[in-house]
């Protein structure tokens, strides 16, 4: 509130038209509003201040409504029935990203948001995998009625199958293993999963909270109707001994399909000499890696046979193999009557396959949820300096390059660059016959990037003394 003039001022708005010939300059006067200043803007239309009555139809305004209104229809019962029962409902199932819903409201997921505290009202995702550490100030003479500290709180929901049918079988989260952390931080795992409440012991002066969770880790099976079939539960307890506390936690969830096998690494965690490279592409931003789980089928080339018949090759592909320098290639015959620009769109699929990845893992365990750590595959299209009005790719070559990582004495191969480069040239003539022969080949090449390990030397000392002003007296 105040002066209106502080609110909202006039603009000039000064832009250049090039569609004019020649180009004009085109002048605006706008209002705009000062982002400066927090302003109140008070309505004038007193009607909007409150909501209007709707008008009741009886026998003395029926035909005044009948008048004002566009008609009315009528629908006997039997109609509506009818076109209820036609109107079969969707099959109810989780989708991508909807909350897990239980018995009562959803499975909790607690996670740190506005700041490092955990936030216990955060609902887990359907297909979601997340690993989150969050802390959580405890005060330790309360700890036994903290339900976030105990196993209860993460064993006892029960996820219902499917979405909003709580009439529908319902599945218990079942505890699949136990570790107890002592204060020395050693481990010990427990044989029997039964539920252990968080105990205040006092030992003289000293007070510690034994059996408390510091680590939660779900693991959720599903089918591919989109339904959950199971659910299981790892936790960590430990002990602790201090009065007032910023506790870690740790909280993992994870999403296996039902009737799958995990796909084997391609090394743990730097990739091994000879295992294939995990590639995958990414749909929609702010989603996952998709993989295939054919670990061979990722990442792949032209594989060459003693045919070079490139149509007897089609849909048969060699892996990209980590360390080894591959080289392919095959004779393609095209008919005279084959344009260029459908020769076009068949070489690429030769050369690149189905579905060529858009990212590559820089390690062989990355999980696909770490999207930022995965590299992306630069594409360069190179053409010819001829001419013509269509270039024929011809050639596909990969670089990828990979440095060492981690310790000297254990070097772990990281990828840090991956680019695919398609090579092209003109579009060839027809020889004596009535096809055109092209040669295609596919090269991939592993660079090692990595910087000379140098000897390190701590600088030598320097000495920095200082004398009072009259220590040598009285000899100077």
């Amino acid at each position: 509130m105040g002066d209106s003039q502080f609110c909202s001022q006039k603009a000039a708005i000064y832009s250049l038209n090039f569609t004019a010939n020649p180009p004009q300059r085109i002048f605006k006067l706008v209002d705009q509003i000062n982002p400066s200043i927090f302003c109140i803007h008070i309505t004038n239309y007193k009607p909007a201040l409150s909501f209007i009555n709707p008008e009741v139809p009886d026998e003395n305004n029926f035909d005044k409504l009948m008048k004002t209104s566009d008609g009315f229809s009528f629908n006997s019962e039997a109609e509506i029935s009818f076109s209820t029962r036609s109107d079969t409902p969707a099959p109810a199932k989780y989708k991508y990203g909807a909350p897990l819903q239980t018995s009562d409201s959803f499975l909790r997921f607690p996670s740190p948001l506005m700041s490092s505290l955990c936030t216990d009202n955060n609902p887990a995702a359907f297909l979601v995998n997340q690993a989150v550490k969050c802390t959580r100030r405890i005060n330790l003479e309360q700890c036994e009625k903290i339900e976030a500290l105990g196993m209860a709180y993460y064993s006892s929901p029960k996820i219902l199958r499917v979405p909003d049918l709580r009439t529908e079988a319902e599945i218990p989260v079942t505890v699949q293993s136990v570790l107890v952390q002592s204060l020395n931080k050693t481990l010990t795992r427990l044989e029997d999963t039964v539920r252990l409440n968080q105990i205040l012991v006092e030992a003289g002066d000293v007070k510690i909270c034994t059996n408390v969770v510091l680590e939660v880790k779900y693991s959720i099976t599903y089918t591919d109707a989109g339904e959950v079939a199971q659910a299981g539960l790892a936790l960590l307890l430990g002990t602790v001994s201090r009065a007032v506390v910023a506790l870690e936690q740790k909280f993992e969830i994870y999403f296996i399909q039902q009737n799958t096998k995990p796909v084997p690494l391609s090394g743990n965690p730097g990739y091994v000499v000879g295992l294939p490279l995990a590639a995958g592409f990414r749909p929609q931003k702010g989603s996952g890696i998709i993989q295939t789980m054919n670990r061979f089928g990722q990442l792949t080339i032209l594989r060459s046979l003693a045919e070079q018949d490139c149509f007897a090759v089609e849909g048969i592909r060699a892996p990209v193999l980590f360390g080894y320098d591959m080289q392919s290639g095959c004779k393609l015959r095209l008919p005279k009557a084959m344009t260029c620009q459908l020769a076009v769109r068949r070489v690429k699929s030769l050369l690149q396959g189905q579905g060529f990845p858009d990212y590559v893992a820089p390690f062989g365990n990355s999980q696909a949820q770490d999207v930022l750590d995965w590299v992306p595959v630069h594409f360069i299209t190179q053409a010819s300096h001829m001419k013509d009005s269509c270039q024929l790719p011809v050639a596909l070559v990969i670089e990828v390059k990979w440095t060492k990582y981690g310790s000297l004495l254990n070097p772990q191969a990281k990828i840090v660059n991956v680019t695919a480069s398609l090579l092209s040239s003109s579009f060839p003539e027809t020889n004596s016959g009535n096809e055109r022969t092209v040669l295609i080949s596919t090269v991939v090449t592993f660079v090692d990037a990595s910087a000379p390990a140098e000897a390190g030397f701590r600088a030598r000392p320097t000495i920095n003394a200082k004398l009072p002003f009259n220590f040598f007296f009285p000899f100077v």
